[in-house]
């Protein structure tokens, strides 16, 4: 991983000064100038000014090549998400470019109605339709989170992993798909030092403990083939050897249970050429002078990745008896190969092969594209994570045009990659000449045929959708649907709504179904009921995902009374009234707006403890329900005019949370290193701390560490917030966190 740097404007300056490229270093300095002004007083986790963040994100954007406009939005990237500077300043002094690429890595303000994942995949869905318009927008982004990244150490724990989990699952695939493999390898090698230490750790030490003998080997293969070529082309090549990343070999060694030494990609030599055809002589060579091992030669320069990548590779057993791999490339392959899209900049004087510069972005259009065919926000995220980056299989046409699809696809994928009216208008199809079944998972190098029906109107079955593998099929499928089956999606949704409400035994009239989905609807755009049960019938929305959300709802909601009429505001106001009257004075008794006596719940979906910020919520028949104010439920419909009349101020009472007499259910999620005595330690600190504990539920992770979900009583968030810090300073502990229920 990289050493960390201290940034500063005169680093940045010289090294403007000493690169080839010219630089409008004035527009700099002045962008530069705003931003320091404008982040004046703030400072990083770190505690050094914030402007130093800044300033490494433009620092790392000159080491990529990238312009001048660049550069100054890399400065300002930040003043309109956490300064009063609007894009229109931006704008006015710093021209529409700079301001365009500003805003598009400007995050969207937060929306209530939405969830964190939900928050994040509306940012991460701004960021790519900015980017399908400059892709210069996801360049400055990815040199943002990559610096977030070297700086990690001095965040909170949970957030280390959260941001660590979210640049693996967004970033990386990003950076994968836009052929930027220095950006790609150091995010997901610094992320996984977060996920999993522990093994990051152990191969780190493997590594270390052997690094001579593999300098060593690696030398000596150098020498070999340098020698060799000499006296085969009468010159040597570049060429390069490393130990391949921590996290390739986790992936090969810990994920496909794999030893260390069974690796045999272990250690790679790079060589680089002229041109293409030195590329192939070369591979002649390397099969000469080692023994090629059977199926590991791969061409990706006749058939390049979909990320444009090109290079040949190879894996042999060298006279040791030590395999290794080989990639052969020319310069320019390389240069694409290290800084994939943002070569561009670097080698080339911006972009030039305008069609092929589109080519190379098309994917991004096509999961907008996608996207739009279904009201599920998280999809998106979903499909990065899943498909951007995913191993591929590349097939072929009878007419032999290549075709990349991620491993797993079938052939209905393959289908509807030609085209949606292939896909739709599909039959069969045959693979190598052989009829093959649907679900017919396709292999690189097959050769693929699809049978059609003559028939104009015939669409596909709604059981290919869970056949096929790729968005972009399930896209078409569903928007066939949604076109030309309305009453059937209708109906069909329904049923599916109400088998789902009937699996988690909620009893409710169906008349009140709107009221129970009225968030959900609002953020998927249905204006009614029906175009939720249309959605849910042709895929557009997935029960699936919704069944937590409906659950807290329909607790919060109907579970524990009956809800007044919401459009009888003044009933509520009565009711209220009436709530608020004095009663026998209590030390325990909660105080609403001034007044204690209320008769009070406490809410299941966010388990407030005396300590909390609270807020409460008038009841028909059952007073007040009390909420954290961080709770979602609040979050969503503090605002919503049919709701917002029933939120009332609520304190908690003086002696509440300060005796022992007080107890609150609270559950604490605890990931830790594997240990057998752990569990005592945790027990121990709950006893020597007077908390009870009511049960406990363990699993292991994949990763071999430990899940521990706790359920105990406390007086407080002040024992609660001592009791974390305690079991946080156990070394096996990896993070702690209170959950909601």
């Amino acid at each position: 991983m990289e050493a960390e740097v201290s940034y500063t404007i005169d680093l940045l300056i010289n090294k403007i000064l000493t690169d080839s490229k010219s630089y409008d270093l004035s527009k700099i300095v002045d962008a530069y100038e705003l931003a320091n002004q404008k982040h004046a007083g703030q400072t990083r986790s770190s505690g050094e000014a914030y402007i130093s963040h800044p300033i490494a994100v433009a620092y790392i954007l000159l080491d990529m090549g990238m312009d001048t406009d660049t550069i100054c939005a890399a400065l300002l990237h930040d003043v309109v998400e956490d300064t009063d500077t609007t894009l229109d300043d931006i704008r006015r002094k710093f021209g529409q470019d700079v301001a365009v690429l500003v805003d598009g890595v400007t995050k969207i303000g937060k929306i209530p109605l939405f969830t964190k994942e939900e928050q994040l995949a509306k940012n991460v869905e701004k960021i790519l339709f900015a980017m399908s318009d400059d892709i210069r927008v996801i360049i400055i982004k990815l040199a943002d989170r990559l610096h977030n990244m070297r700086t990690l150490k001095y965040r909170k724990q949970y957030k280390q992993r959260n941001t660590s989990r979210e640049t693996m699952d967004v970033y990386v695939p990003i950076a994968h798909r836009l052929g930027m493999s220095n950006v790609k390898e150091e995010l997901q090698e610094i992320a996984f030092s977060y996920l999993d230490p522990f093994a990051y750790k152990e191969i780190e030490d493997k590594l270390q403990k052997t690094k001579p003998e593999r300098e060593g080997f690696i030398n000596n293969i150098k020498e070999q083939i340098c020698t060799r070529f000499i006296k085969e082309t009468g010159k040597a090549p570049f060429v390069e050897g490393r130990v391949k990343s921590i996290y390739s070999l986790y992936t090969k060694s810990f994920l496909q249970g794999k030893g260390f030494e069974e690796i045999y990609d272990k250690y790679a030599v790079r060589i680089i050429v002229d041109n293409k055809i030195e590329c192939y002589n070369a591979m002649g060579i390397i099969h000469d002078m080692y023994t090629p091992i059977p199926n590991r030669f791969k061409d990706y320069i006749s058939g390049p990745k979909s990320n444009m990548y090109q290079s040949l590779h190879t894996t042999v057993i060298g006279r040791d008896g030590i395999p290794f791999e080989v990639q052969i490339r020319t310069w320019e392959m390389h240069h694409n190969a290290e800084y994939g899209i943002a070569a561009h900049w670097k080698y080339k004087e911006g972009i030039s092969g305008k069609d092929r510069f589109e080519e190379r972005l098309a994917w991004i259009r096509q999961l907008l594209e996608q996207q739009r065919e279904t009201d599920d926000v998280e999809e998106l995220v979903r499909t990065i994570k899943t498909e951007v980056a995913a191993a591929e299989v590349h097939v072929f046409t009878p007419k032999g045009d290549m075709i990349s699809l991620p491993l797993g696809s079938t052939v209905i994928d393959f289908a509807y990659s030609i085209h949606p009216d292939v896909g739709n208008r599909m039959m069969g199809a045959r693979v190598g000449g052989r009829i093959v079944s649907l679900d017919y998972e396709m292999a690189t190098s097959d050769i693929v045929e699809i049978v059609t029906s003559n028939d104009p109107n015939r669409g596909p079955n709604r059981a290919w959708l869970d056949i096929c593998k790729t968005k972009h099929a399930k896209a078409v499928i569903r928007k066939w649907f949604r076109t030309y089956e309305r009453p059937q999606n209708v109906e069909m949704g329904r049923k599916a709504f109400i088998a789902e409400l009937e699996r988690f035994h909620i009893k409710l009239d169906e008349e009140k179904y709107p009221l129970l989905m009225a968030d959900t609807m609002k953020k998927h755009n249905c204006n009614s009921i029906e175009d939720f049960y249309a959605a849910v019938g042709y895929g557009g929305i997935i029960l699936g995902n919704l069944s937590q959300a409906i659950r807290e709802k329909y607790r919060a909601e109907f579970e524990e009374y009956d809800i007044a009429d919401l459009s009888d505001l003044e009933a509520i106001k009565v009711l209220a009234a009436e709530l608020a009257k004095p009663a026998e004075k209590s030390q325990t008794a909660l105080i609403v707006d001034g007044t204690d006596g209320v008769a009070y719940k406490f809410a299941k979906c966010c388990n407030p403890l005396p300590g909390d910020e609270i807020i409460g919520f008038i009841t028909k028949g059952h007073g007040i329900s009390v909420h954290r104010r961080d709770c979602e439920h609040y979050i969503k419909t503090s605002h919503d005019p049919n709701f917002e009349e029933r939120w009332v101020d609520v304190k908690w009472p003086a002696n509440m949370g300060k005796d022992s007499l007080s107890s609150f259910r609270v559950t604490l999620d605890i990931i830790a290193s594997p240990d057998d005595d752990l569990i005592y330690q945790i027990f121990q600190a709950f006893k020597s701390n007077h908390i009870t504990l009511n049960n406990t539920v363990n699993k292991t992770l994949p990763n071999a560490n430990k899940n521990y979900i706790i359920n105990i009583n406390t007086t407080g968030t002040k024992q609660l917030d001592g009791i974390i810090r305690e079991l946080s300073k156990l070394p096996k502990v990896i993070s702690i966190e209170r959950k909601q229920e």
